[in-house]
């Protein structure tokens, strides 16, 4: 069965407080259809890496961390 996937890189100066605050979700996968992979790439450099069995599961995955990763880059500026 195919493999879909997409892969992000956000460059930041907030790169590891970000990593840190969706850490955790990373750690309770809750859909069987995808998994999610997340590091560091340098000190300003968050990689953001997705693999879904199919297209749905894929955009399921992306919205959840897509809207965590900016919801932590937009707390960055509350603090």
């Amino acid at each position: 069965m195919p493999v879909h996937e997409a892969h992000f890189r956000f460059t930041t100066t907030h790169a590891e407080r970000i990593y840190r605050a969706i850490a955790p979700e990373l750690s309770d996968e809750v859909n069987p259809r995808s998994t999610t992979q997340c590091w560091l790439d340098g000190t300003d450099t968050l990689v953001l890496k997705v693999e879904a069995q199919d297209t749905s599961a894929l955009r399921a995955a992306l919205n959840m961390y897509l809207r965590l990763v900016n919801v932590a880059d937009e707390m960055q500026g509350l603090v």
